[in-house]
């Protein structure tokens, strides 16, 4: 079936976790393609992405192959494929605009960024590099918060006909205005704010499920996180975490049988604990009631290594993306977005969006 090309803005835990993955099933049977919900689609295998471009800011980053930069510090999660091959692709200097929080000034650099002294790329710069790259689609992976940057790279990627993967918890595919913009172009769009393969949302969302398909009636629950990494230290600004609370808090609000109330209801980020590094630990506590009115409650918590828990969920989003752009299929893929996303445009019950996902694969429904 050929090459899947991709350009990433945003070299951190994620995309490094993405760029270990493709290689680390290079060469793997079907069999041996373990954590792979589909080892192939279309005919496209993990090993037929190919990256092309890659933009960042940090200067540890900016100008390094992609191979080396995807080690770099603040970089922090676990290296499972330790041996990259040069790759022929430098890391290009990046638009910052609110990519990067005030407050991480304040904290060791290693564990944050390092502004590089390169001029900042202009749109016309970022537009240039992905169509001389020949990148069909471009994957987002910039910093929780980032409401202007992410904008630009989704502006760019217009104007390069190129299709957006939005990986992050600003809204794009579930924003009318941008997603027409898309559909006017012709050109894929699938977003916002990927899920992790068994993460806290997905985790939470099957309960939540569970309690409303066994006659549970539930009053009030919270899902609460800490980690380590670079993304956790951003989001100790809580102002640049509307737009991720509203996506956490409606991925869950959307399953239940009836709706609760702002105050029986808190999903989010809690702390940063800089020792965690990548790993993320989540706290889920439900209580409802039973038969007779009788309370109950159930506590949970889970511990996963948080990057490589979104990279099997994207490697699938990025092959569902190229079936599209093989297909001619423009605008909102809201099929695998409501799979593959927290924040998709349209809501389904887990077990629906991974149904009508199927069928999209098939090729037996457009969107």
């Amino acid at each position: 079936m050929g090459e899947i090309k991709i350009a990433i803005c945003g070299v951190g835990n994620c995309a490094s976790s993405l760029i270990q993955g493709i290689e680390y099933y290079r060469n793997k049977s079907e069999k041996d393609m373990i954590g792979l919900m589909h080892p192939e689609i279309g005919d496209y295998k993990p090993s037929d992405i190919r990256l092309v471009a890659a933009f960042d800011v940090d200067a540890r980053k900016v100008g390094r192959d992609v191979s080396e930069a995807i080690f770099q510090p603040p970089n922090c999660t676990k290296v499972f494929q330790p041996d990259i091959p040069r790759m022929g692709v430098k890391v290009t200097m990046g638009k910052v605009l609110d990519g990067i929080s005030e407050h991480m000034k304040d904290y060791d650099p290693s564990q944050t960024f390092i502004k590089s002294e390169e001029r900042e790329a202009e749109q016309e710069d970022v537009v240039r590099v992905l169509r001389d790259s020949g990148a069909e689609i471009l994957l987002n992976y910039l910093p929780v918060g980032s409401e202007e940057a992410v904008r630009f790279y989704a502006k760019c990627a217009l104007d390069a006909g190129v299709a957006l993967i939005n990986n992050m918890p600003v809204f794009i595919a579930s924003d009318e205005e941008w997603a027409s913009r898309f559909e006017e172009r012709g050109i894929p769009l699938i977003g916002d704010d990927v899920k992790s393969q068994l993460g806290a949302t997905i985790v939470h969302r099957t309960l939540a499920d569970l309690f409303k398909n066994r006659g549970v009636k539930l009053e009030r629950t919270y899902q609460l996180n800490t980690g380590g990494n670079t993304d956790f230290l951003n989001m100790l600004n809580r102002s640049r975490l509307v737009s991720k609370k509203v996506s956490k808090t409606e991925a869950v609000q959307s399953v239940l049988k009836e709706r609760l109330n702002a105050n029986d209801i808190h999903v989010g980020p809690s702390d940063y604990v800089a020792w965690q590094k990548d790993n993320k630990i989540c706290f889920i506590r439900m209580e409802g009631k039973l038969f007779g009115d009788v309370s109950m409650n159930l506590e949970l918590r889970l511990s996963v290594e948080d990057s490589p828990n979104s990279g099997g969920v994207v490697i699938d989003a990025i092959r569902c993306c190229k079936l599209a752009l093989d297909r001619k299929i423009g605008g909102v893929l809201y099929s695998p977005a409501s799979y593959f996303m927290k924040h998709p445009p349209r809501q389904y019950p887990d077990s629906v969006a991974y149904q009508l996902t199927e069928e999209f694969i098939a090729g037996r429904r457009d969107h």
